[in-house]
C-alpha cells in the first residue's frame, strides 16, 4: 500500500461506509424531494434544489453528524398555503427570513429550549399535518383538484372517490396511487435482498413502469429544468415583509421547521453511538441552509427522520454520507432532469399519503390516552385545530393548552382540616398556592366554624403568590373579627 493511499485512509477512515450510505439516502430522497415539491404547488426541481442544499450546505456544517436535511412532508401544507396566498416569488422571502431567524436563535443559544416544547403539541402538529396531507393527496390520486380548506377536503373525499370510478383516467390514476401505497406497506416484508432498493424508489419505479407499459392516461411531472426553476426572489418581494399575514407565516415556518429538526436530531441520536447533537449549532446549520434555499427561491428544509434513519441504518459513520447524497442529487438534477417527466403524479401522491399516515401515530395516541388523558386531549385539539383552522393557529392553540395545563398542575394545592369537636380547628395548606386555585381555597376556609379557634398552617406551601397571601391575610382578619379568638397563622419559613 502506497503512502498516499495510507494518508487517504487515515483522513477518511469510513469512506466506504459513508459512500454506500450516501447512495441509499440519495435513492430514498429522490422521490420524496420531487413528491413534496409537487404537493407544495411548486416546480419539481425546487424540491431537488432544497435536497441539494440540505446535503451539501447544511451537511458540511456542525450540529448533528448523521441526520439528513431536505424538503419535508411536514411543511407541505404550510408551503402550499403560503404559495397560494402570497405567490411563488414571496416563498423565497419567507424561507430566507426563516433561515435568518433560525441562525439568530442558534447564536442566542435557544436551540436547547425547543426540547421544552410539549411533545403532545409536536405530535398533534404532525398528526394534523398528516391528516391534511392525506386528504389533499387523495384528490391528486384521482386526478381531481382539492378544495382549499381542511374541512372541505375531508367532506368532499367520498364524492371524489366515487366519481373516480366514472372515468377511465381517474380510475387508472387511483389504481396507480393505491398500488404505490401497497408497495410501500408490503416492501418491508419482502426478503432482505429485495429491500436493498429503498421502498419509495421501488414504488415510484414500478408505478412509472406500469404507466409506460400499459399506456395509462395519467398526469406526469412537468419538467422545467434546474436552472429554469431557480428564481431568486425579486427585491420588490421583500416589501411584503410588512404584511402581518406573511410575518405570521415566517414565524410558523420557523417554529415548525426548528422543532421538527431538533426533535428529529434527538430521535437520530438514539439510533447510533456516535457524537451527540449540538442543538444550537444544528439550529444555525438549518438556518443557513434555509437562508440559501430562500435566496434560490426553493422550498424550506428541515431534518427528515426518514432519510436520517435510512442514513444510520445504511452504516453511515460521518457527515460525509449526507454531503455525498447532496452531490448525487445535484448530478441527477444537472444531467438527468428529463427522467422526472416519466414519473406519474398519482405515484407521488401515494408516497405522500403513506408519509402522512406515518405522521398520525395512532398507537402512540391510544397509549397516551390510557396514561395521560390531559396530554392526549392537547394532542387531539392541536390536530383538529390544524385541520379546521390553519397550521399556525392550530399550533398556537396547542401551545396555549399546554401552558394552561402546566399552570393548572403547578397550582395544585391541598387543604387538610382536623376538627375533633373540641379545641381549635387545625387547617393546613400544602402544595402551590396561586391565584388559579384561590376561589376554591377561600370557599373551604370560609366554611370553617366561627365559634371555635382556628389555626392555619401555611408552612407546607412550596409557593405562595402575592394574590393568595393577600387574600389569606384578609380572610384571617375577617374571621378574627367575628370569631371568638384571632386566627393563628403559621407562615412558611
Amino acid at each position: 500500500m502506497t503512502s498516499r493511499n495510507t494518508s487517504r485512509i487515515s483522513r477518511f477512515p469510513h469512506l466506504k461506509e459513508d459512500f454506500t450510505a450516501s447512495l441509499v439516502v440519495f435513492l430514498v430522497a429522490l422521490p420524496l424531494c420531487v413528491g413534496v415539491a409537487v404537493a407544495s404547488g411548486v416546480p419539481a426541481e425546487l424540491g431537488l434544489v432544497t435536497g441539494i442544499v440540505g446535503g451539501i450546505v447544511t451537511g458540511l456544517m456542525r450540529g448533528s453528524s448523521l441526520q439528513v436535511s431536505g424538503p419535508a412532508a411536514g411543511l407541505t401544507v404550510l408551503v402550499f398555503e403560503a404559495v397560494r396566498e402570497f405567490g411563488l416569488p414571496a416563498l423565497g422571502v419567507i424561507v430566507l427570513a426563516t433561515g435568518v431567524l433560525q441562525v439568530g436563535m442558534g447564536v442566542l443559544r435557544l436551540g436547547r429550549w425547543f426540547r421544552a416544547i410539549s411533545v403532545s403539541v409536536v405530535e398533534g402538529m404532525l398528526a394534523g399535518i398528516g391528516l391534511v396531507l392525506i386528504a389533499g393527496q387523495l384528490y391528486s390520486m384521482v386526478g381531481a383538484k382539492a378544495p382549499d380548506s381542511g374541512p372541505e377536503k375531508i367532506a368532499g373525499l367520498p364524492e371524489a372517490l366515487v366519481d373516480a370510478f366514472g372515468t377511465t383516467a381517474a380510475a387508472a390514476s387511483l389504481a396507480l396511487g393505491a398500488g404505490t401505497i401497497a408497495v410501500l406497506v408490503l416492501w418491508k416484508r419482502l426478503p432482505a435482498a429485495v429491500r436493498t432498493v429503498p421502498g419509495p424508489l421501488a414504488a415510484v419505479g414500478l408505478a412509472t413502469l406500469a404507466a409506460l407499459v400499459f399506456s395509462l392516461p395519467v398526469a406526469t411531472v412537468e419538467v422545467q429544468g434546474l436552472l429554469g426553476s431557480i428564481q431568486p426572489p425579486p427585491l420588490a418581494s421583500f416589501g411584503e415583509l410588512a404584511d402581518l399575514g406573511l410575518l405570521a407565516t415566517v414565524v410558523a415556518f420557523t417554529l415548525i421547521a426548528s422543532a421538527e429538526s431538533l426533535f428529529s436530531a434527538a430521535a437520530v441520536d438514539r439510533l447510533h453511538d456516535g457524537p451527540r447533537t449540538e442543538y444550537d449549532r444544528e439550529l444555525v446549520a438549518q438556518g443557513t441552509g434555509n437562508a440559501v434555499c430562500g435566496v434560490l427561491g426553493a422550498l424550506p428544509m428541515t431534518a427528515v427522520i426518514v432519510r436520517s434513519s435510512a442514513n444510520v441504518q445504511a452504516g453511515a459513520r460521518t457527515k460525509a454520507s449526507r454531503v455525498l447524497h447532496g452531490v448525487w442529487l445535484l448530478l441527477f438534477a444537472a444531467f438527468l432532469p428529463d427522467v422526472l417527466a416519466y414519473i406519474p403524479l398519482p405515484a407521488l401522491a401515494g408516497i405522500l399519503v403513506h408519509a402522512g399516515a406515518k405522521l398520525v401515530l395512532v398507537r402512540a395516541i391510544a397509549g397516551l390516552w390510557r396514561e395521560h388523558r390531559g396530554e392526549a386531549l392537547i394532542l387531539a385539539v392541536t390536530a383538529v385545530s390544524i385541520v379546521v383552522v390553519s397550521m399556525f393557529e392550530g399550533v398556537l392553540i396547542g401551545l396555549a393548552l399546554a401552558v394552561a395545563k402546566t399552570a393548572w398542575e403547578a397550582s395544585h394545592i391541598r387543604l387538610d382540616v382536623v376538627d375533633q369537636g373540641t379545641g381549635p380547628v387545625l387547617a393546613s395548606l400544602s402544595g402551590n398556592a396561586t391565584f388559579l386555585r384561590l376561589p376554591k381555597i377561600l370557599d373551604s376556609l370560609e366554611s370553617l366554624p366561627q365559634d371555635r379557634p382556628v389555626e392555619l398552617d401555611l408552612s407546607g406551601l412550596h409557593h405562595l403568590d402575592h394574590a393568595c397571601r393577600t387574600a389569606l391575610e384578609a380572610w384571617a382578619e375577617r374571621h378574627s373579627a367575628v370569631g371568638i379568638e384571632p386566627v393563628k397563622l403559621t407562615m412558611a419559613a
